[in-house]
């Protein structure tokens, strides 16, 4: 139910990698990135909520991109670098002794999947630049 309550309440839209987001943020500022691409936000941000059984498909983004656990969770980042050469994972949670954060970035170009361990994870990704 609470995951339902958060996708009414912000408005979430289905996004086509899986699950529900809604862009909240794009700053008006532009910069050129320095790898070629073009002028683009500084910064954007989105809300993102996977509920159980549900995957954010592989990606790839050009620009660093900042995960936050937000509620719900844990939320486990699949991670390969450029080279595919090794499969790991982040699980995103509260603090505790185990070493857990809520938050972690995923270096430029990584390919990138999640899924949720528990009933829902709604979590924020910052990305800067800008996607786009």
């Amino acid at each position: 139910m609470r995951a339902a309550d958060v996708i009414a309440a912000l408005k979430l839209q289905p996004h086509p990698e899986g699950g529900d987001f809604r862009e909240w943020f794009r700053s008006a500022t532009h910069v050129q990135p320095g790898d070629g691409r073009p002028a683009r936000s500084a910064l954007t941000s989105i809300d993102f909520l996977l509920e159980h059984g549900q995957f954010s498909a592989w990606h790839r983004v050009a620009s660093d991109e900042a995960w936050h656990l937000l509620e719900g969770g844990p939320l486990r980042l699949w991670l390969l670098p450029p080279d595919l050469s090794n499969l790991t994972h982040v699980d995103l949670a509260p603090v505790d002794a185990a070493g857990h954060a809520p938050r972690h970035v995923v270096p430029a170009h990584w390919w990138q999947a999640a899924e949720p361990l528990g009933a829902f994870a709604y979590v924020g990704a910052t990305v800067g630049p800008g996607f786009d």
